[in-house]
């Protein structure tokens, strides 16, 4: 029996060598149109970021020594063109000479792969621009990146490859900026659970743009490579990775005639072969059904390939005897200091398929908290509403992960219910485990959410919903609450909950919330067995909705050597040494396995333990801790003096805030300073006619827009800018401009607001529009709140050019010089 291979690699090596195991006698002949056949495909990026130093330990084997090993021929740089399936024969291409010759065969195996989309955009093949899919382009990446002296990278997608590269990248200490189309990166995993991945990469000091694509390339000055977005931006860069994604190259059997897919990838049977009987496929080129949605997918990883490959000899050799049953898509990836892994089918695609699920948010901790080094992990299930079966699963965290994202693929694959997660028995000690791991505890809160003993809704219904359809309960206790929460929401600490359950309505939908839902299924739990019937429980808590509610991209964050332009996330260039080492630290706190807002508490107690100028040292595992000590260091005046991540330990040193810290303010009387909070048309006349008043008197004069009052100032002819649905939602309540401003009182439907407008003119009374440009023109300062902007949606584009960006820091810089301080 004569087999040849087309492809080596994952799927046509494996092929190869089981073929050769389970028959000795074969004739076996490998085509690969590249010089490697047997290469880590995987570890690419590594290789270009240093992690794999040897370029020798790619290589698994040489075509040289699988050949003689395997007793095959392995014909490296030989392209095969064409399938004469009649004759049984191929046609084939030598690529160093363009010589073509043909070479029969029995059966034949096609093992292509896919190619990295690549665009027909502008200057996309201008020198720098490069993709990544062997060792040939590993080398020269890898060579320019040497020779070019690289200082910034551009990587365009954001997908599995895209990060890795990123990271890569970035240990090289090349700056990053990744531009993604999508709202997320990392498609796969539904937007909450990406939006945990967005705030680590602010951490990293990556920028990063989403809901932006790339619509040509140029080179600046014959030297730097411009990336031109579909917006009116461009990144000025060394170097550009192209991401975008691969496609199926099936280009072979398509003009062979073998039947091709609705998603171009080559049509198999249960045993892998063609439409051609003595033609097999395998890899990345084939589509096959997938067994959650029954819909034909192809799945682009290597574990399902190489399986694959061992399928197809079993069934060459032995008659079709084993059957594929389709790969449920479990992978896993190391995003800088997280790892992100799924499995199965996410909540995004079933619900695009009209497949009816309900998902679930818990957070847990890799081992048992009290055991040092317990670090978070944040796990979504996907599920039937009927009969409870696992549809998948996706997992954000440290350690831990791989373990458990194992765990759940094998539930999904083996059909196993939530009932059955409840049920798995782990191997347990305080330095690996809990006593009820994390997939137990994601089994034990879907039980509870199909049997009706708890309620969820999702942090897009309370941003979605207006403001009278839910009352919000905050259970943490008092000092987390202060830290901040949901707007409008009432703390009620868990424990006084049943004292003081007069204070929650019994006739509206009660939404109760924690740090990770734990204290408000109790909450839930004691409400609905004294007679509430409308109570839902946040699904995974505080610390999933303000991820998502969040500014989610950073862009800019290399123009003034600072991360992130938003009040959510605070970053400075870090204190030099010689600055540091005037630190004393009096004491060391350890917060590591607790959970967001432990470490702030933590830090809260521990900062009250010291004097006033001394430093604490403290240590926390939580990924949001980087942010929040930051956050409330400003709010309650103490100084950040440090703060650095070495895996998912975040170390901060915190000096107690002192008179000598900030030089003292002294109030000046010609400095006024006003907060527009309203979008009412007669209380922003209010602030703009006190505003010219005092610059009339020759006073300085600083107005900070927050909330509503950023309608005021925005453009009455703004170009239209890219948003996602909420903030689209947002846009569509909102004034677009002054213009379209009504009175707080005798609107009347509109006819009150013309009338005033009309008594203005007639009065000679300057419009709302007039007043904003005679402010203006008079030198007032205009401050946008970024974090209203951030919440309603609102981008710098929108407003006034006049207008600054900044955080109740800035507006406060203001006031404390100012003598009078209004809101209107």
């Amino acid at each position: 029996m004569k087999y040849l291979i087309v492809g080596g690699v994952a799927g046509g090596a494996t092929t190869a060598a089981r073929l050769r195991r389970i028959d000795e006698q074969a004739e076996i002949i490998m085509f690969e149109r590249g010089e490697y056949i047997s290469y880590a495909n995987c570890g690419l990026p590594y290789y270009i970021g240093g992690t794999i130093s040897e370029r020798e330990n790619l290589f698994v084997q040489t075509p040289e020594s699988f050949g003689k090993r395997f007793n095959m021929e392995v014909r490296t740089q030989h392209e095969v063109v064409a399938i004469d399936r009649a004759a049984k024969v191929v046609k084939v291409k030598k690529v160093a000479t363009g010589e073509e010759y043909t070479e029969t065969y029995d059966k034949l195996v096609l093992s292509p792969g896919a190619e990295p989309v690549k665009p027909p955009l502008p200057g996309i093949n201008s020198e720098g621009i490069y993709t990544l899919r062997n060792v040939p382009d590993t080398d020269i990446i890898k060579a320019y990146i040497e020779e070019h002296d690289v200082q910034h990278a551009t990587v365009v997608g954001a997908g599995f490859i895209g990060l890795e590269m990123a990271e890569n990248l970035h240990d090289l200490g090349v700056r990053v900026t990744i531009v993604e189309m999508a709202e997320q990166v990392m498609t796969p995993l539904d937007y909450s659970m990406a939006t945990l991945v967005h705030q680590h990469l602010k951490t990293q000091n990556v920028e990063f743009y989403l809901n932006t694509a790339v619509s040509s390339f140029s080179k600046k000055n014959g030297e730097r490579l411009n990336v031109h977005l579909n917006t009116t931006r461009s990144i000025e860069t060394d170097l550009v990775i192209l991401s975008i994604g691969v496609r199926p190259e099936s280009k072979l059997a398509k003009e062979a005639g073998l039947e091709i897919g609705d998603t171009h990838g080559i049509v198999v049977n249960e045993h892998l072969q063609t439409s051609d009987p003595d033609i097999y496929a395998l890899g990345d080129a084939i589509e096959f059904e997938n067994p959650i949605i029954g819909k034909k997918m192809i799945t682009y990883l290597a574990g399902p390939a190489n399986k694959q490959g061992r399928i197809v000899a079993n069934n060459l050799v032995r008659g079709n005897e084993h059957v594929y049953n389709g790969a449920i898509n479990t992978a896993i990836a190391k995003v800088f200091k997280l790892t992100v892994a799924s499995t199965g089918v996410s909540g995004k695609l079933l619900g695009e398929h009209n497949i009816p699920h309900i998902d679930s948010i818990t957070h847990s901790s890799s081992h048992a908290g009290y055991y040092p080094g317990a670090e978070p992990m944040s796990i979504k299930i996907s599920f039937d509403p009927n009969d409870g079966r696992l549809l998948g699963a996706q997992i954000v965290g440290y350690k831990g992960v791989d373990k458990r994202i194992d765990l759940f693929a094998e539930a999904v694959r083996n059909r196993y219910t939530v009932y059955d997660l409840t049920e798995i028995e782990h191997a347990y000690a305080p330095p690996y485990s809990s006593a009820k791991d994390p997939v137990n505890i994601a089994g034990f809160v879907a039980e509870n959410i199909l049997n009706g003993t708890t309620r969820t809704i999702w942090w897009r219904d309370l941003v979605a919903g207006k403001a009278d359809d839910y009352f919000v309960v905050d259970v943490r206790t008092k000092d987390e609450a202060e830290l901040g929460g949901i707007e409008g929401s009432l703390n009620i600490p868990l424990d006084d909950i049943r004292e003081r359950m007069g204070e929650i309505p019994g006739d509206k939908k009660v939404v109760l919330y924690c740090g990770v839902g734990l204290r408000a299924h109790v909450g839930c739990r004691i409400l609905m067995q004294h007679g509430y019937e409308q109570v839902y429980n946040l699904s995974g808590g505080l610390k999933t909705y303000e991820h998502a509610i969040q500014k989610q991209s950073n862009e800019d964050i290399f123009a003034n050597n600072y991360i992130g332009n938003d009040d959510h996330i605070y970053r400075k260039t870090r204190q030099t040494e010689e600055q540091q080492a005037d630190v004393q630290v009096t004491v060391e706190a350890d917060a590591c396995g607790l959970q967001c807002p432990g470490p702030i508490l933590k830090l809260k107690k521990t900062m009250d333990t010291v004097q006033d100028g001394e430093s604490i040292r403290i240590k926390a595992s939580d990924p949001g801790f980087f942010n929040d000590v930051k956050s409330w260091a400003k709010m309650t005046g103490n100084q950040v003096v440090d703060v650095a991540q070495d895996g998912s330990t975040i170390t901060a040193v915190v000096k107690k805030g002192t008179k000598t810290l900030a030089p003292s303010r002294t109030v000046q009387a010609n400095k006024k300073s006003l907060i527009c909070f309203s979008d009412d048309l007669d209380r922003a006349l209010a602030t703009f006619v006190i505003a010219n008043g005092a610059l009339a008197a020759g006073h300085d004069v600083s107005i900070f827009f927050t909330f509503w009052g950023l309608n005021v100032i925005k453009k009455t002819d703004a170009p239209k800018v890219k948003k996602d649905v909420i903030s689209k939602m947002f846009g569509k309540m909102m004034p677009s401009s002054a213009r379209e401003l009504t009175l707080s009182k005798m609107h009347m439907g509109g006819a009150g607001t013309k009338m005033m407008k009309k008594i203005m003119k007639k009065k000679n009374i300057d419009s709302l529009e007039n007043l904003i440009q005679s402010a203006i023109d008079g030198g007032a300062k205009f401050i946008a709140c970024q974090m209203s902007m951030d919440v309603m949606g609102v981008q710098k584009e929108e407003l006034l050019d006049s207008v600054e960006i900044g955080g109740v820091a800035t507006y406060l810089e203001q006031s404390e010089e100012s003598n009078v301080n209004l809101l209107i």
